[in-house]
């Protein structure tokens, strides 16, 4: 059996982080280990997780960084250097778990390739009733956007995942790849300060490494719990770096993941 990290991103939203976790713990396959990606949180997330490590059925890790704005390709870079197992799971701290989300990631895993899951987004109701009461809504009911992914079947995520070897749709929200291929292109490139682009950049290094993209449709869906949309005055800056790497088909770069292992 592959072992598994699963690594949260969060900042400051400890209600949702709860829920997440909640999720976690009614997982069919369980991960081996849970790693919090913490981009500078108050003292109360630290102490949510800390309640959480008594009797998470796995170990949790809370790995966290101060607050100097929106990094989390260093936050995930921490992460990755502190996780012990062979395949990596990535998800935001907003995105709720369906049972199988860690079943379905592992059964797609394949040497050579990483994964690009899809979302199912909520509205503010239904979000806030999952987060409270841990009630997941229908198919059916009003407020969710792309409700498809809630569909889950094997024959149709047979029939619709495919090799996708580009940045669109790439959301880190919900994403797999193997430990030693991060490693290989030195994980996220820390230089990303702010939103926007520093998972597209991670994907392309990954595709100029030789890897392929498996696009997973109707398998792995996470539930996006809903939330403000992040500042974007980063974007500008970022988009420089990320078409730097896009051009002279970059595969390492200079500032990720190697400053952390070395400190593990």
């Amino acid at each position: 059996m592959t072992s598994v990290s699963l690594i949260i991103t969060t900042y400051n939203w400890k209600e949702a982080l709860g829920a997440v976790l909640r999720s976690i713990k009614e997982q069919t396959l369980l991960p081996n280990e849970v790693i919090i990606a913490d981009d500078g949180s108050r003292r109360d997330t630290k102490e949510l997780v800390m309640s959480y490590q008594q009797t998470f059925p796995v170990p949790i890790i809370h790995s966290w960084q101060p607050d100097e704005g929106f990094r989390a390709a260093e936050s995930r870079n921490r992460a990755i250097a502190k996780a012990s197992s062979d395949y990596i799971i990535i998800i935001d701290g907003d995105i709720y778990l369906p049972q199988h989300f860690v079943k379905d990631h592992l059964n797609a895993s394949k040497k050579g390739q990483f994964i690009q899951g899809g979302r199912v987004i909520l509205n503010e109701a239904n979000s806030q009733r999952l987060i409270s009461k841990d009630i997941m809504p229908s198919f059916f009911d009003s407020g969710i956007k792309n409700r498809k992914n809630m569909l889950r079947n094997r024959l149709l995520s047979k029939l619709t995942s495919r090799i996708w070897n580009v940045d669109k749709s790439t959301r880190s929200c919900n994403m797999s790849f193997w430990r030693e291929d991060a490693l290989s292109v030195n994980g996220f490139n820390n230089e990303f300060v702010g939103w926007g682009r520093e998972d597209s950049e991670f994907v392309y290094r990954l595709l100029h490494l030789g890897l392929d993209r498996l696009y997973l449709k109707f398998s792995a869906a996470g539930i996006h719990l809903y939330h403000k949309e992040n500042p974007r005055e980063s974007l500008e800056k970022n988009d420089r770096i990320f078409k730097n790497t896009v051009l002279n088909k970059l595969t390492r770069c200079d500032k990720g993941i190697d400053r952390f292992l070395k400190e593990e």
